[in-house]
């Protein structure tokens, strides 16, 4: 159990260490049960703007468990701290990937589970979590993203000057 431990920590360290290179004040709560009685997140960091609490967990490629507990003591912490809460995972040869505890999969036994496969394909992305992107899902775009045809044929006739700027204007409303 000491190496995976060893090797949670270590990932624990590597998200602290990304966070703080992306400009974040952040800090590893003391291990659990070490300091203190109530429950804290993995890890706190904010920015000024965006502030979260986040709980982390690693696998090797198993999917990844998290205690119903465990998640409700995030979210009592994260509501009375004021920050967004968010479970952090991280497989191996994979990326953090985040969550907000409710867009996760609960169990009949009211434990949550989170896949590899819906970690990449649902979880936000670390540049996505500390503002440097947006990721967009390729369902997401569609075909009519963009003006229509008749809105490009007015703007196309203004542009030539075969419409005033209040005639392509009415046209356009």
């Amino acid at each position: 159990m000491a190496a995976s431990n060893d090797k949670g920590d270590r990932r624990e360290r590597e998200l602290v260490n990304e966070l703080d290179e992306a400009g974040f004040a952040v800090m590893r709560a003391p291990a659990s049960g070490s300091a203190t009685e109530r429950e804290l997140p993995d890890v706190l960091a904010g920015d000024g703007e965006d502030f979260y609490a986040i709980e982390a967990k690693s696998s090797a490629g198993d999917p990844i468990y998290l205690d119903g507990e465990e998640v409700e003591a995030l979210l009592f912490f994260s509501r009375n701290f004021g920050a967004r809460p968010r479970i952090g995972v991280r497989f191996d040869r994979e990326a953090w990937y985040f969550f907000h505890p409710a867009d996760l999969y609960t169990t009949d036994g009211g434990n949550y589970r989170v896949k590899r496969e819906t970690a990449i394909a649902d979880g936000v992305d670390f540049a996505e979590l500390v503002g440097h992107s947006e990721k967009v899902r390729l369902d997401e775009v569609g075909e009519d993203d963009g003006p229509d045809a008749a809105t490009l044929d007015v703007l196309a006739a203004f542009e030539r000057g075969d419409l005033s700027r209040e005639e392509a204007a009415k046209m356009l409303e």
